[in-house]
């Protein structure tokens, strides 16, 4: 259908626009599906009054379609809670204005002048706060973003002359751990690399806050496969849509003081500000995560191929559903009814019909992905416990029989180094005895960061279970492996 109407702020009777408190850098998918819907709802709910100036990190972007509509741009929202199908739709309304730092360098110096200016948000990839040695201070502009950070502050600091209750509350939300304390220390090196003063030094660490974050919502983006069912539910041309799961965590360290600066606690979402964000990225990376890697080699050897079949069908859900509630969970030192509450959510996203996630997708660099968010979970609950748990184990012998590459006549979507790689096609050519097979993997240093030969149990449970798998196949094997040890 020909949409008449185009999206733009006259259109939708939208002139009125808010002051900007806000500068992000980064106008992608994820960071308008999750951070400026966010700030939308403090807008809603606790009359926070913000307009978010969007800063274009690279020079090719999408700023200039985002100033074609005025900011403006519809969200879709959709997912599964306590097992009913639901969906919202929210046209966001809080962009101000888009800036291309590589066409107009004094529009992007002058967001520094704002008087309401209070937040800088970011998402610049997991690769975006990176040390650039070639950036200068007189690039117009640098190309990193901390570089480029480094000058609006400093354009800042030197526009209200160091004024204290000007400096800035700077929350990055790239996907790195400890992300605020290494954009600090790159902005620290900029400064002493470019020789900006210890007046300016002195204002950064004591006008200006840098807080860490974890971040998690899925967002496919924009739905390009079913554009025309999306637009068909608008009155409006919209070339922008993004779509995301209905689930939101954001989880900033600070204080008291940046709870009273960004008041979620009065909003529906699920924004937590804590003094220490640790136990949430552990609880995010062995539940979510930690599932999501134990469940691949494990379901795709029982011949399904998406995370929802994965948990929809009754094996390999209640498998998942153990691994989850009666093992992971076990190792961790947090209120347990949040625990199971998370945990809840999670499969409840596993279970989401509007995501196909393919698990040949996830299977990328599964051995490194293991070595993170699956086997501390198995050494603490060794430790508790005083024995192998028993589904992490038949998982972990899953992902060894999952690197020889093939099974039941079909290949297997193994993607990973080629020293990974070739390891395993050596020990599965060459070694005969899965006792061996077993203890060569687990004796691998560089895999796992200590011999695993020396956790009690844990070889004879992988021998064993490589053996039902091979000779009985994911379901009775794991039915006799379980009365085995």
């Amino acid at each position: 259908m020909l949409k008449i109407k185009k999206l733009n702020r006259k259109n939708t009777k939208l002139e009125n626009k808010f002051p900007i408190k806000i500068v992000q850098f980064g106008e992608g998918n994820f960071l308008r599906a999750f951070i400026d819907y966010a700030f939308q709802q403090l807008n809603k709910h606790a009359g926070f009054n913000g307009g978010i100036a969007v800063v274009q990190p690279i020079d090719r972007g999408l700023v200039k379609m985002l100033n074609e509509q005025d900011g403006l741009y519809t969200l879709f929202m959709k997912g599964v809670k306590k097992g009913k199908e639901i969906q919202d739709i929210e046209l966001i309304t809080n962009i101000v204005k888009g800036v291309d730092p590589y066409a107009n360098y004094s529009d992007y110096l002058n967001l520094a002048k704002e008087e309401s200016l209070e937040f800088i948000i970011s998402n610049t990839t997991e690769a975006g706060i990176a040390y650039v040695d070639t950036d200068n201070y007189n690039m117009m502009p640098p190309s990193s973003f901390p570089a480029k950070l480094t000058v609006l502050l400093h354009e800042r600091f030197k526009y209200f002359k160091g004024a204290e209750n000007k400096g800035l509350t700077i929350i990055p939300c790239e996907l790195i751990n400890h992300n605020a304390e290494t954009l600090k220390e790159i902005i620290l090196k900029y400064v002493s690399d470019w020789k900006l003063g210890d007046d300016f030094k002195s204002w950064l660490f004591e006008s200006n806050s840098f807080h860490s974050t974890l971040v998690d919502r899925i967002v496919p983006g924009y739905p390009k496969d079913e554009i025309e069912s999306y637009n068909n539910q608008l009155d409006y041309q919209d070339n922008l849509i993004v779509s995301a799961e209905a689930f939101l965590l954001w989880v900033i360290e600070g204080g008291d003081d940046l709870k009273a600066k960004l008041p979620f606690s009065k909003t529906p979402l699920d924004v937590k500000i804590v003094n220490d964000m640790q136990p949430y990225r552990t609880r995010k990376v062995r539940i979510l995560n930690g599932a999501h890697t134990t469940m691949v080699p494990f379901s795709l050897l029982y011949g399904n191929t998406t995370v929802k079949e994965t948990v929809d069908n009754s094996f390999t859900g209640s498998f998942i559903n153990a691994t989850v509630f009666e093992e992971i969970i076990e190792t961790l030192q947090m209120d347990r009814a949040e625990l199971n509450s998370f945990a809840e959510e999670v499969l409840d996203r596993f279970r989401n019909p509007f995501i196909k996630h393919k698990l040949a997708d996830i299977a990328l660099n599964s051995i490194s992905k293991f070595k993170v968010r699956v086997l501390p979970s198995i050494l603490e609950y060794v430790n508790i416990h005083n024995k192998v748990p028993k589904h992490l184990t038949y998982g972990f012998a899953c992902l060894i029989r999952f690197y020889k590459g093939n099974w039941q006549g079909e290949t297997l979507p193994v993607n990973d180094s080629d020293e990974i790689v070739q390891f395993f096609n050596g020990i599965w050519g060459g070694i005969d005895s899965f006792s061996e097979i077993s203890k060569a993997v687990l004796k691998n240093t560089e895999f796992w960061g200590q011999d695993l030969t020396e956790i009690k149990g844990l070889t004879k449970a992988i021998t064993i279970a490589l053996e039902e798998i091979e000779s009985n196949g994911i379901e009775i094997g794991f039915a006799n492996f379980s009365n085995k040890i």
